[in-house]
């Protein structure tokens, strides 16, 4: 196989298995969510509220489309740098299809598959759809778009990690429905009990579909260890301790084959922000040689506290 031919063909697998990843993604909200009036996280979750307060008269992927455009935009302005051809290719083929995609199932299928087993079991099924149609997505490059790019641009001013910043983004839009009406399919408004509830369900989706995302990525260790070889090695700590708050430990290394003495930048990170970091370096150098670990008991600055037994 020639290298043309090689690079095609992984070319089509990464945007195959991202297509199916927004299409499993899109199929947990359309079935299981969008019935029940139920409440995300991110901009799909800011798009349900918009869809459930005109009617339907503003379907969610309107809504995903025009924020996560300015997003795109603001990004560009704010970092310096775009999130690829894949990203946008995700953003437009999600925003599509949650439109497109409401009309196209039976209510017989619906309401077989969801409303006739209540709320909780359909959280629990969209969450599980919805996490593994992301952890598909991000795993080959692409990006929903969304809360991860605010939470990065606030992340290059102020220290607070991306992982963190996405959870509270998520926690604000589920509570910003209480202030919102919500018009059911029937066309009946939703009462205050049934949208408390729905907030509750709202929490326990964004937990599950975090869960699912974290099994499907890189398990449920809490950390990362990363080691980066590259000739850029001093443009990739620079920009990892600028704009990610994060510390780089330089070691010196050479290479047995070559002969060559070289840098080799080991650093330690949450994994809710391992893609951020990965994306930093890729963008600065698609060459670099990569690996990244799993690693438990980090602690220190940034991590975990020592909890030592007994008294002082």
């Amino acid at each position: 196989m020639t290298l043309f031919n090689k690079k095609l063909w992984v070319g089509v697998k990464e945007y195959t298995l991202i297509t199916l990843g927004v299409l499993l993604y899109v199929m947990g909200w359309i079935i299981f969510l969008i019935p029940n009036n139920m409440i995300g996280g991110g901009v799909t979750g800011l798009g349900s509220i918009v869809q459930y307060a005109t009617g339907g008269a503003i379907k969610i992927g309107w809504t995903y489309f025009v924020v996560n455009a300015g997003l795109l935009v603001a990004a560009l302005f704010t970092l310096g740098r775009s999130f690829g051809a894949k990203s946008v290719y995700a953003i437009l083929l999600t925003s599509v299809a949650l439109n497109v995609g409401q009309g196209l199932f039976p209510q017989e299928i619906i309401q077989l598959l969801a409303l006739d087993n209540g709320k909780l079991m359909c959280t629990i099924s969209g969450g599980i759809m919805v996490g593994v149609g992301i952890g598909m997505s991000i795993s080959q490059g692409g990006s929903t778009g969304g809360t991860d790019i605010i939470a990065l641009i606030v992340n290059k001013y102020r220290n607070v990690s991306p992982g963190r910043m996405i959870l509270i983004l998520d926690a604000v839009i589920i509570l910003s429905s209480l202030f919102v009406p919500s018009y059911m399919p029937d066309g009946t408004l939703m009462n205050w009990p049934d949208k408390i509830t729905t907030v509750i369900y709202g929490f326990i989706l964004i937990m599950i579909v975090s869960s699912v995302l974290d099994v499907y990525l890189s398990g449920s260790r809490q950390s990362v260890q990363i080691f980066v070889l590259s000739r850029k090695y001093a443009e990739i700590a620079d920009a990892i301790t600028r704009d990610l708050h994060r510390g780089v430990t330089v070691l010196n290394g050479k290479g047995w084959y070559t002969q060559q003495d070289m840098q080799v930048l080991m650093l330690i990170t949450r994994k809710t922000d391992l893609k951020v970091f990965l994306k930093y370096i890729t963008t600065i150098d698609p060459a670099a040689f990569v690996s990244v670990s799993s690693v438990t008991g980090v602690y220190g600055k940034g991590f975990d506290k020592f909890k030592l037994g007994g008294k002082k």
